[in-house]
């Protein structure tokens, strides 16, 4: 068994180390999601808790950990009498993000049930993480019904399986710890709600801490038992501290002033819904307790606002996560007890949780990537006073202007039926949706076409003896259910940056445009990818990801000038989905070309632009052309380009869902 590093021994990240500890201290706070970059010791914290956690006790032979103290009168194993029971450690079970349904919640053995009518449960490992902790690493990659049932679990405290009137129900209280890296995408904001504190993590840029860093895990490399002997004493010290907060937990008291700062608190900075209020309560709790208190203080408060807010303040997947510390001091200040005074008795009519001086919420962040109101330094792509770098991009080149606001746009698909990663955007056979039929199951049965089944075995019950009211079923009866659901596909923006496109007003509607459609992308858990293309090259801004944010960030950088080498635009994207079809077969793509249609620079410009077209529509790839051609005057040059790419074109303003109708939905294939 591998020797985990020391909790004790992970170098700053203060943050991370206590939101664990106080989860640990008490497990209704909700669990924790810890958000950064890679190489940031996320998933070492984590494996390194576990071993502080203390022993539970447990009723031997019970495949569910019950406590032998309270048994679960429900447990399938059950029913269990009280007892002593037996010790145990604490476990830490990592759900793989490529695991299966059956391996989270458990499988029934659908023969013996059919034949027998006996509940034969296999145990996921919602149950082996019972009264211990649940890791995710990548969170955000795992599938979300896969998530939607995790969290339900970490909610109810309980799993159920349900599965052609077979139910079985066991406890699965654990604490609940996911990491993830924000440049791979985001969780949704309802599925980050769920999680009770987020830590944001990121490497010190201290050269003496970073030193510290590197020289303990060497020695732990060299060797993992004498490193972790060395730091015995000190686990031994934290192991005892939560259990004697965990002993004081129940003797802590919440005042009626400390609930008044939570309530203003969370009213002040607008969260949604009412789990903020109860996690902070429960959060300061545990924090006076870990401190050894049985008063819940103003600094408890903040603290605990520092870990429960920032995630639940987002309105969309663009917003940063963050809290304005000022705002939060002012509200804290306001609502703090106070001895009462005879002026209290008159209301202040400017009072209220929002104040006066709310700054948005939003802290400055001086390492976001993104663009700022305001922000008029030079970017990366143009030196001062807006001349260009010498980067091929040609001359007339103009500072990026913001995006026009987004809006909700129609909803694009690719054709047919696919077989890739589950989403919400294309048709395709999947694991989840509707019924469209039955087949042999490739593999483990893991959805069960009941009538096909019966169908399948009643022919040869004669033959097979059968003489109870069972139903004699064999392997080769069973029958997978076929099922059609929606998948996420790949959507790359190919889009013109020239000159032609320079005009403010007009580029500004554009990026709102394409905002808009990698809002759509997020909500349907694409992939997206972002080519660039003026003056004499085309770039690839963003390689394909999951992380929408990412894609905006580069948008709203975008400077414009320049030609139009609208041929290298779409050679460099016919690149990219080669090799993208090489990482990720199954992902269909959707080409999304936004332009004018116009092609300058260079020998037979617009000739070039077709035959680079042609290579789309003989690939098959399903495309649309976003015409952003404006005036009385049209050439209807994005039409022509969308006849070459054997896709759709559609102006900026049928790309509204809310435009006139007859905009078709999905993206159909011009016949040949």
């Amino acid at each position: 068994m591998t020797t985990p590093f020391p909790f004790t021994a992970v170098v700053g990240q203060d943050d991370l180390r206590l939101a664990l500890l106080l989860n640990a201290v008490s497990p209704a706070v909700g669990g924790v999601l810890v958000r950064g970059e890679k190489g940031t010791a996320k998933s070492t914290a984590v494996r390194a808790l576990s071993a502080l956690l203390p022993e539970v006790a447990v009723v031997p032979g019970c495949r569910f950990s019950c406590d032998p103290a309270a048994p679960d009168p429900a447990c399938p194993d059950g029913p269990h009498e009280t007892g002593p029971g037996t010790q145990r450690p604490a476990r830490m079970v990592e759900l793989p993000v490529g695991a299966s349904e059956d391996r989270l919640v458990g499988a029934l053995d659908i023969e013996r049930a059919l034949a027998e009518g006996v509940k034969a449960f296999e145990p996921g490992l919602l149950a082996d993480a019972h009264r211990g902790i649940l890791y995710v690493d990548e969170v955000n990659l795992l599938h979300d019904h896969l998530v939607d049932l995790l969290l339900d679990a970490a909610a109810m405290g309980a799993s159920y399986v349900e599965r052609e009137g077979v139910s079985v129900r066991h406890a699965a209280r654990f604490l609940l710890v996911g990491t993830m890296n924000p440049e791979e995408g985001e969780l949704r904001p309802q599925l980050l709600d769920r999680f009770g504190l987020t830590v944001e993590v990121a490497a010190s840029r201290e050269p003496d801490q970073r030193v510290e860093v590197v020289r303990r895990r060497l020695a732990y490399d060299d060797d993992p038992a004498g490193f972790t002997e060395r730091w015995s004493d000190e686990e031994s010290s934290v192991r005892a501290r939560i259990i004697a907060a965990r002993e004081l937990l129940p003797s802590v008291r919440l005042g009626d002033g400390a609930l008044r700062q939570i309530a203003a608190t969370c009213a002040a900075f607008e969260v949604d819904g009412m789990r903020a209020d109860i996690v902070m309560a429960r959060t300061a709790t545990a924090l006076a307790a870990w401190a050894g208190r049985t008063d819940v203080l103003a600094e408890d408060v903040r603290q605990a606002a520092l870990l429960a807010l920032p995630h639940r303040r987002r309105r969309n997947p663009f917003d940063a996560p963050g809290l304005d510390e000022n705002k939060l001091d002012e509200t804290l200040e306001e609502f703090a007890e106070r001895e009462p005074r005879p002026e209290d008795d008159d209301p202040d009519p400017d009072g209220g949780p929002d104040g006066s001086g709310g700054g948005g919420g939003q802290p400055p962040e001086s390492d976001s990537d993104g663009p700022q109101d305001g922000d008029t330094g030079a970017r990366p792509e143009a030196g001062e006073g807006g001349e260009p770098q010498p980067s091929g991009t040609g001359s007339g080149e103009q500072q990026p202007v913001r995006a026009a606001e987004p809006f909700r746009t129609k909803v694009l698909s690719v054709p047919g039926i696919g077989e890739g990663a589950a989403g919400r955007r294309s048709r395709a056979r999947t694991e989840h949706g509707r019924t469209t039929g039955a087949r042999r199951p490739q593999g483990a049965l893991t959805k069960l076409h009941l009538a096909a089944t019966i169908q399948a075995a009643a022919p040869h019950q004669l033959a097979r003896g059968r003489a109870g009211r069972g139903l004699v079923v064999r392997r080769d009866d069973l029958r997978q259910a076929a099922r059609e659901g929606r998948e996420g596909n790949l959507v790359l923006f190919v889009v013109d940056a020239s000159g032609s496109m320079a005009a403010r007003q007009r580029m500004s509607a554009v990026k709102g445009a394409v905002l808009s459609l990698l809002l759509d992308a997020y909500q349907r858990r694409d992939k997206v990818g972002l080519v660039t293309f003026r003056g004499s090259a085309a770039d690839v801004a963003l390689p394909p990801t999951s992380s929408v944010d990412a894609a905006a960030v580069r948008l709203e950088s975008l400077p414009t000038g320049g030609r139009t080498p609208l041929a290298a635009g779409l050679l460099k994207a016919h690149d990219v989905l080669r090799v993208e079809r090489l990482r990720d077969p199954a992902r269909r793509a959707l080409v999304v070309v936004v332009t004018d249609g116009r092609a300058t620079g260079g020998p037979e410009p617009v000739a070039l632009a077709g035959r680079a077209a042609r290579l789309f529509a003989a690939d098959g790839v399903a495309s649309v052309v976003v015409d952003c051609e404006t005036g009385p005057v049209r050439l209807g040059l994005a039409g022509q380009l969308a006849g070459e790419l054997d896709g759709t074109a559609v102006t900026l303003d049928e790309l509204r869902a809310d435009s006139i109708a007859g905009l078709v939905k999905d993206v159909q294939r011009r016949a040949a």
